[in-house]
């Protein structure tokens, strides 16, 4: 990464990551080449203890290369083994670790998860940093051994630190279109999305268009609003905010854009909006610029209202509690966030996701979001 153009293209790379996985192999060959190393690991779970983690996706690359045998290999046998998890849960956010400080003297001669870790995905001395994602979602990435096997130089640490909001970026972004259920679609396609606002801006961050969400918001200035076709936030604070967000991801003509996410508060004690603003690349064209440069998806909490829990108990065979935290998952609010809206404890709103999951045979909030989504529009359930 010394050179100027190699951050460049790994941030491209990203960029096209964020908006479809199958990506994200090439993107890791390009940092596996920038900083000399076998292949790296990105864990996206939640829950804070072993007992109620949960895995939503879990890659697996060498040299740009996905293994899912690897992958399948050590969450079915390693991981109930694996000594280091507990401790990696315990860790601060946004520090860089060696994967042997999760270990110790003895465990590093006697862990058939870590001699896995070592020998199978070359990651015996591995660089292993938590970070957050949106809600309660935590990201664990893991960049394996140097190539040249003389450990680490500060240079190829500073390289990992001056990844890590990208890297972080892109998991947020795929996150919010997975609970959309547009992960992978086209920006044509993502004007057609229902529950997430959209919109699209181009080189000088004008609104060339929107969804129907995003229109609405716009038109009641519910947070955001446009003038003369520019995206402003309502309030003074949020805006500067925003713009700056808008400026980084809309640099000057041969600069590359960097994303990032911020929150818009609105009136009426409404939860606030969360915006993530993501550069498109440069398409080919026979103009000058692209007609659109950057992407705002937008995250209404309370977008899925209309949701009636006596619907969704009726039609899912859920419990009045059990349709209740289901409407407001996915409506996008975190375990924390129901805990909180309802008065329970942040255990019992997830053993209810469990209960949910299971009588459906779910494993991620997308699946629920994409059950659930259609029974807006359904009928009110008969009370009897």
């Amino acid at each position: 990464m010394n050179e100027e153009g190699t951050f460049e293209r790994i941030l491209a790379s990203l960029h096209e990551a964020a908006l479809d996985p199958a990506h994200w192999p090439g993107a890791s060959l390009l940092i596996d080449e920038a900083l000399g190393t076998h292949g790296s690991s990105l864990v996206c779970a939640d829950g804070e203890s072993v007992e109620d983690i949960r895995f939503y996706s879990a890659w697996i690359c060498l040299r740009g290369e996905r293994h899912p045998e690897l992958e399948r290999l050590y969450f079915e046998t390693y991981y109930p083994l694996d000594e280091q998890i507990p401790r990696v849960l315990r860790s601060p956010f946004n520090r860089l670790f060696h994967i042997t400080d999760f270990y110790t003297e003895k465990e590093l001669k006697t862990s058939e998860a870590y001699n896995a870790h070592r020998t199978h995905a070359h990651a015996g001395n591995a660089i292993e940093v938590r970070l957050r994602g949106s809600n309660d979602l935590r990201i664990l990435w893991q960049v394996s051994d140097p190539v040249d096997g003389d450990g680490w130089s500060s240079e190829q640490l500073d390289r990992i630190w001056d990844l890590l909001p990208h890297i972080r970026h892109v998991v947020r972004v795929q996150q919010t279109l997975a609970g959309a259920g547009a992960l992978g679609e086209t920006l044509t396609e993502l004007l057609e999305v229902s529950g997430l606002g959209v919109m699209h801006l181009d080189g000088r961050g004008r609104v060339v268009a929107v969804n129907d969400q995003a229109r609405d918001l716009l038109r009641t200035g519910d947070g955001v609003l446009d003038r003369d076709g520019l995206l402003f936030a309502r309030l003074q604070r949020d805006n500067d905010d925003l713009q700056r967000l808008l400026n980084r991801a809309l640099p000057p003509f041969g600069v590359r854009g960097a994303g990032g996410s911020t929150i818009v508060r609105r009136e009426d004690n409404l939860p606030p909006l969360v915006l993530h603003v993501h550069p498109v690349e440069w398409q080919k064209s026979d103009f000058p610029f692209s007609p659109v440069a950057a992407l705002v998806l937008v995250v209404d909490p309370v977008s899925g209202a209309a949701l009636d829990p006596a619907v969704v108990a009726a039609a899912l065979d859920l419990t009045g509690m059990e349709s209740r935290v289901a409407v407001l998952l996915a409506q996008g609010m975190s375990v924390r966030e129901i805990a909180t809206t309802t008065g329970r404890k942040e255990s019992t709103i997830r053993s209810h996701v469990k209960h949910i999951f299971a009588k459906h045979g779910l494993s991620r909030q997308a699946e629920l979001v994409r059950l659930v989504g259609p029974l807006a529009r359904a009928p009110k359930a008969r009370r009897h």
